[in-house]
């Protein structure tokens, strides 16, 4: 057992291989063993994401005073399943022109990142595929290939607006991946590892105390990378008809919008490692908190999408660059002086200190969070230009006309 508590779900297939190894040939049992354990997450994202499906679909439903499915099956239960019935017997369509290789492989590519992040998440108390010593680092690089493949999408498609989305989607993860790697830098700092089974373990404080700033920013840039409200620019439906797969039908299709739901459960088990002990609490099975945890945030993703607009493309790149990004900053100067001066001789944090610095970092937060917002916000009215302009083209000639 790994000194940090930490067992590694991988010592089942290592036990698989040995024992199939007795009776077939060694490339064969590490194929099967590998199969196994990957077919195992796969469809069991694959389930929670139809489940989730349901689930965001009869919530919006409500949020918009509307019933939303209630069809098929008691409380439209069966209504995900109906719609993948549906779409497997459209027909699969591939644009004259398009570049039919890069076309077919981007929807398994949009997919590939949800059961990659997952091996990497302690689920539970001793159970996880893997505790890689860089797994915030290998989060960060694996996330980066949903963009690539709404990219591979949008240019292979040959359509200018499925193009227009593509680009879209380069320009979010440029801005946004940076105060997001920042913000985990913040994170790295207080735990003193990037692997995900000691950033459980020294959560003695939950991080979300400790670090509000950083939490905020983490779940505006996580939303960005996800493409989710009000960061949905890259599909919005009112100006590129459906962005980057507008060319899609079928299965690929439904592929792209399994991986984008499976995005969300995967996201709110990333925030919940990282800033809300994981799998720890008291009383409950662990596995049963990591669920609920996950749970609170899917629905705080989902109630952001029920209640805040699109923004503009321009918006949204200001929001990064002039907001997320000087305040991310902020928040790793702040921790790194903050854990030199407080942390122990041995290099640790104990749990007063943790909680000293959590008082220190909520009134940052505020101070920052409302003084930078001012400083954005803050215009000047100077109604002159106006008023000139309607001395010279007004309808009333050279009248003054009185600006409300």
């Amino acid at each position: 057992m790994d000194p940090r508590g930490f067992f590694e779900l991988n010592t089942w297939y290592r036990g698989l291989y040995l024992t199939l190894d007795n009776v077939l040939p060694s490339w064969m049992s590490y194929f099967i063993a590998g199969f196994a354990v990957m077919f195992a997450i796969v469809n069991a994202m694959m389930l929670l994401a139809t489940l989730y499906i349901w689930f965001e679909r009869r919530a919006l439903g409500r949020f918009q005073v509307r019933q939303g499915p209630n069809r098929w099956g008691p409380f439209g239960l069966l209504q995900p399943i109906a719609d993948a019935l549906k779409i497997l017997g459209k027909e699969d369509i591939v644009p004259h022109g398009a570049d039919r290789w890069v076309f077919n492989i981007a929807p398994i590519v949009m997919f590939f990142p949800v059961p990659m992040i997952v091996a990497v998440l302690p689920i539970a108390k001793n159970v996880a595929i893997t505790d890689i010593n860089v797994g915030l680092l290998f989060v960060v690089a694996i996330t980066g290939f949903s963009t690539l493949a709404i990219f591979m999408a949008g240019w292979a498609s040959g359509n200018r607006y499925a193009l227009f989305g593509a680009a879209r989607a380069v320009a979010m993860l440029i801005s946004y991946e940076i105060p997001l790697i920042i913000t985990l830098g913040s994170i790295a700092l207080l735990s003193g590892s990037l692997a995900m089974g000691t950033i459980v373990a020294t959560q003695n404080v939950p991080y979300l105390l400790v670090q509000p700033l950083a939490f905020v920013i983490f779940m505006m840039a996580i939303s960005a990378e996800m493409n989710r409200s009000p960061f949905d620019i890259v599909e919005a439906e009112s100006e590129l008809i459906a962005g980057y797969h507008t060319e899609y039908s079928g299965m690929k299709f439904g592929m792209f919008m399994l991986a984008e739901f499976a995005a969300v459960i995967v996201a709110s088990g990333l925030a919940t490692t990282i800033f809300l002990q994981g799998w720890r609490w008291p009383f409950l099975p662990s596995a049963i908190w990591f669920l609920l945890k996950m749970g609170m945030f899917v629905f705080l993703f989902l109630w952001i999408r029920a209640t805040i607009p699109r923004l503009r493309v321009d918006q949204i790149l200001a929001f990064a660059w002039k907001f997320l990004l000087p305040l991310s900053v902020v928040s790793l100067f702040a921790t790194a002086l903050e854990v030199f001066f407080l942390r122990e001789p041995d290099g640790s944090l104990t749990t007063n200190t943790l909680w000293i610095m959590s008082g220190i970092n909520f009134g940052l937060a505020i101070v920052a969070l409302v003084g930078w917002a001012n400083v954005l916000g803050h215009r000047r009215y100077n109604p002159a230009p106006r008023i000139a302009s309607m001395y010279r083209d007004g309808p009333l000639g050279s009248r003054p006309v009185e600006v409300q």
